[in-house]
């Protein structure tokens, strides 16, 4: 089966057939930098990696880009409150949402454009806008005229005897769910912006948010591109006006695929600060979560579908990956199958043989699972069989080193889309401890059962676990 994407522009599963071939041109809208990013805003971002890292996966060059919107009503009021400037205010919540990408391990973009460094781009694409004829001067700023787009509401699939227009302009950057006004494409100046202007032709102000990422995609993408990505939040109005500003500016098609992400619940309820139940990723780590294990719960559901957080289920994910993680520590550390092992006839396959069977198999699956529009959760189904399977092989003794080794370079392929692998620093086990692991095997020797746990014991104190396999005993670090 070819590589198929949902399109929200069509509402339907569409192959997947960029614009120039073997390149793929993204854009995803990026953070608000007025506060800490929420867990719906991080499965997002989440989701993004991983249609990144499939892409790459499967061949192809992606060039992905994700603004930075450091301004808007959101940002000047946060300035305003905290009496500091601007960009003071911006960067600290800026270095907070790279550092969180960094901890969810997501790859970084080609290029992150900050608002406030393309007002330029901005301004000209709306003269355009005006010598079009689509846009209109009022007192307050500049109004896109969505009357003249006949094609408004394609993408959220608006009813547009329902649209109103004219007179009724929207200033702010948002507007009510389901209601369409004119909109504001620049704002003009007044007290409430303080310090936090442009001069324009037409006046001076600063730009609303919806012709931001017209002008960011449009100056590194082109006027024309493959995948536009964001939560199902922004189909309307966000994304709706993003195409009607760069179409009616530019007169080309904007975006050939439309990608959203469902949303995220919490307790099976909207995520709420006045319901006690909205969590940043500095919230989730101050009650001992994991970042990789939300990354990994993250990713679990389709991205298409509602996802319900919570604790339990964050528990649950950081079984799974520490599972995942110890399974390719075992292959990293496999010493081969016993000697003296000869077929039993001439059918018998290799250790060798039956490991590539299994890999080519699993293989095959994961990427059929992955081109049906990202279905992780079936692909990670497909990771989980194998684990099983090449689990028993591996207790058993029934591995050699080659196999082993096919089997890890399969773990690690998938999870170059996964991302949720962790090669451990190597740690050395102190000398004692390691004294101690010899007089447990001696205890056990002599069928002295009850020191042998007393000193497992006293070593998982110290946060050295023993394990017991045909492979032999292995010894680790709890952590």
């Amino acid at each position: 089966m070819a590589l198929q994407f949902y399109n929200t522009l069509s509402r339907r599963k569409e192959e997947f057939e960029p614009l120039h071939g073997k390149k793929v041109c993204m854009y995803s809208c990026g953070p608000t930098v007025y506060n800490f990013a929420h867990i719906g805003n991080l499965r997002s971002y989440v989701f993004v990696d991983v249609l990144k890292r499939y892409l790459e996966w499967k061949g192809y060059a992606v060039t992905h880009v994700m603004n930075i919107t450091d301004v808007d009503d959101k940002t000047i009021n946060g300035a305003k409150a905290e009496g500091v400037p601007l960009r003071a205010f911006t960067e600290r919540y800026e270095k907070a949402f790279f550092d969180d990408l960094s901890a969810l391990n997501i790859k970084p973009a080609t290029k992150y454009p900050r608002a406030t460094e393309h007002v330029g781009d901005m301004i000209k694409m709306i003269q355009k806008l005006l010598d079009a004829g689509v846009a209109y001067k009022k007192d307050d700023g500049i109004y896109y005229r969505i009357a003249a787009f006949k094609k408004y509401g394609a993408l959220s699939h608006l009813d547009r005897a329902s649209l109103k227009s004219g007179a009724s302009g929207v200033r702010a950057d948002e507007y009510a769910k389901d209601a369409a006004s004119d909109f504001a494409l620049w704002k003009a100046w007044d007290d409430a912006d303080g310090d936090v202007y442009w001069d324009a032709p037409f006046g001076r102000g600063r730009p609303g948010w919806h012709i931001e990422c017209s002008a960011m995609s449009s100056k590194y993408l082109g006027d024309s591109f493959d995948i536009h990505t964001g939560g199902v939040d922004l189909v309307f109005p966000h994304h709706e006006n993003e195409i009607a500003q760069s179409e009616a500016a530019t007169g080309k098609p904007f975006v050939k695929y439309w990608l959203h992400c469902e949303h995220l619940m919490v307790d099976g309820r909207k995520m709420a600060k006045s319901l006690g139940n909205f969590y940043t990723l500095r919230d989730i780590e101050a009650r001992g979560g994991d970042a990789t294990a939300l990354r990994y719960l993250l990713i679990s559901t389709h991205y298409r579908s509602q996802l319900n957080f919570t604790f339990d289920a964050l528990i649950q994910a950081k079984n799974t990956v520490d599972s995942l993680n110890d399974f390719a520590e075992r292959l990293r550390e496999a010493k081969g199958r016993p000697a003296g092992r000869i077929p039993r006839d001439a059918s018998y396959k290799s250790d060798s043989e039956r490991m590539k069977d299994l890999t080519a198999h699993a293989r095959r699956k994961f990427e059929e699972y992955m081109d049906d529009d990202l279905n992780v959760a079936y692909a990670l189904t497909v990771v989980f069989d194998f684990v099983r399977e090449a689990n028993k092989l591996l207790s058993s003794g029934e591995m050699d080193a080659a196999s082993a080794k096919e089997a890890l370079a399969f773990m690690e392929d998938a999870d170059r889309v996964l991302g949720v692998l962790k090669r451990k620093k190597k740690r050395e086990i102190p000398a004692e401890a390691r004294e101690l692991v010899d007089a447990r095997e001696a205890a056990r020797r002599k069928g002295d059962y009850v020191e042998a746990d007393r000193i497992r014991a006293l070593l998982r104190g110290k946060g050295i676990v023993i394990e017991d396999s045909k492979e032999g005993v292995r010894v680790k670090w709890l952590d």
